[in-house]
Protein backbone atom coordinates (compact mmCIF):
# COMPACT_ATOMS: atom_id res chain seq x y z
CA UNK A 1 0.00 0.00 0.00
CA UNK A 2 1.24 3.47 -0.90
CA UNK A 3 1.95 5.98 1.84
CA UNK A 4 1.45 8.95 -0.46
CA UNK A 5 -1.87 9.06 -2.28
CA UNK A 6 -2.38 10.45 -5.79
CA UNK A 7 -4.25 13.49 -4.45
CA UNK A 8 -1.31 14.28 -2.18
CA UNK A 9 1.10 14.09 -5.13
CA UNK A 10 -1.18 16.48 -7.01
CA UNK A 11 -1.19 18.88 -4.05
CA UNK A 12 2.63 18.61 -3.82
CA UNK A 13 2.84 19.68 -7.48
CA UNK A 14 0.35 22.52 -6.92
CA UNK A 15 2.37 23.82 -3.96
CA UNK A 16 5.52 23.95 -6.07
CA UNK A 17 3.83 25.53 -9.08
CA UNK A 18 1.98 28.15 -7.02
CA UNK A 19 5.37 29.24 -5.66
CA UNK A 20 6.99 29.45 -9.13
CA UNK A 21 9.07 26.30 -8.62
CA UNK A 22 9.63 23.64 -11.27
CA UNK A 23 8.16 20.24 -10.45
CA UNK A 24 10.97 18.66 -12.50
CA UNK A 25 13.51 20.18 -10.08
CA UNK A 26 12.12 18.17 -7.15
CA UNK A 27 12.06 14.52 -6.26
CA UNK A 28 10.35 12.63 -3.47
CA UNK A 29 11.77 9.52 -1.83
CA UNK A 30 9.51 7.71 0.60
CA UNK A 31 10.50 5.12 3.15
CA UNK A 32 7.85 2.93 4.76
CA UNK A 33 8.61 2.51 8.45
CA UNK A 34 5.39 0.65 9.30
CA UNK A 35 6.01 -2.52 11.29
CA UNK A 36 4.92 -5.31 8.92
CA UNK A 37 3.57 -7.28 11.86
CA UNK A 38 1.22 -4.48 12.86
CA UNK A 39 0.29 -2.83 9.55
CA UNK A 40 -3.28 -4.11 9.78
CA UNK A 41 -3.73 -2.85 13.34
CA UNK A 42 -1.96 0.52 13.24
CA UNK A 43 -1.85 3.30 10.64
CA UNK A 44 0.77 3.23 7.90
CA UNK A 45 3.71 5.50 8.60
CA UNK A 46 6.99 6.48 7.05
CA UNK A 47 9.33 9.27 6.07
CA UNK A 48 9.44 11.36 2.94
CA UNK A 49 12.55 13.14 1.77
CA UNK A 50 11.94 16.01 -0.63
CA UNK A 51 15.03 17.07 -2.58
CA UNK A 52 15.48 20.15 -4.73
CA UNK A 53 18.11 19.29 -7.34
CA UNK A 54 19.12 22.85 -8.27
CA UNK A 55 19.78 23.98 -4.69
CA UNK A 56 20.80 20.61 -3.25
CA UNK A 57 18.54 21.28 -0.27
CA UNK A 58 16.35 18.59 1.19
CA UNK A 59 13.82 18.22 3.95
CA UNK A 60 12.34 15.16 5.61
CA UNK A 61 8.69 14.82 6.65
CA UNK A 62 6.73 12.20 8.56
CA UNK A 63 4.11 10.68 6.25
CA UNK A 64 1.21 8.31 6.63
CA UNK A 65 -2.28 8.37 8.05
CA UNK A 66 -3.03 11.56 9.94
CA UNK A 67 0.21 13.41 9.19
CA UNK A 68 0.46 17.06 8.15
CA UNK A 69 3.38 16.76 5.73
CA UNK A 70 1.71 18.86 3.02
CA UNK A 71 1.07 21.73 5.43
CA UNK A 72 4.69 21.56 6.58
CA UNK A 73 5.96 21.37 2.99
CA UNK A 74 3.86 24.41 2.03
CA UNK A 75 5.33 26.37 4.93
CA UNK A 76 8.88 25.36 3.99
CA UNK A 77 8.36 26.29 0.33
CA UNK A 78 6.83 29.63 1.26
CA UNK A 79 9.71 30.59 3.58
CA UNK A 80 12.28 29.61 0.95
CA UNK A 81 13.80 26.48 2.46
CA UNK A 82 14.49 24.98 -0.97
CA UNK A 83 15.82 28.12 -2.64
CA UNK A 84 19.53 28.60 -3.38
Amino acid sequence: MELIEADEVAEFRNILLSNSLSVADFCMVEANTTDPKSDELYPLQGNLTVLCASSGKSRQYAIGDGTAWLRLLRRDVEIGVFRR
